[in-house]
């Protein structure tokens, strides 16, 4: 396994990412959020870190209908609250 610390295109001043080459994946960490992402090259697996970085931050757009139902969701069924009112996170 190989690792190198470096940055992405724009992060913000002072983020350390860390790519680690596992198998035939590369994974990409951002070490102060702790959020990691692969892909099968080393360009790959930074931007699906910026994209999945950027989920993080609240930044995206909500998943369509069609998408729920490709994840096995009920959109009818699928509804939204606080952690707090949820027996799941007790």
């Amino acid at each position: 396994m190989s690792t190198e610390s470096g940055t992405t295109n724009n992060p913000p001043i002072g983020t350390t990412i860390t790519l680690t080459y596992e198998g035939d994946w590369w994974v990409a960490s951002d070490d102060e959020t702790g959020v990691t992402s692969q892909g099968k090259t080393r360009h790959e697996a930074l931007d699906n870190l910026d994209e999945a970085l950027q989920g993080y931050h609240g930044e995206g757009e909500p998943p369509s209908e069609a998408e729920l139902r490709e994840a096995g969701i009920d959109p009818e069924q699928n509804t939204s609250g606080s952690i707090e009112d949820s027996d799941i996170f007790e």
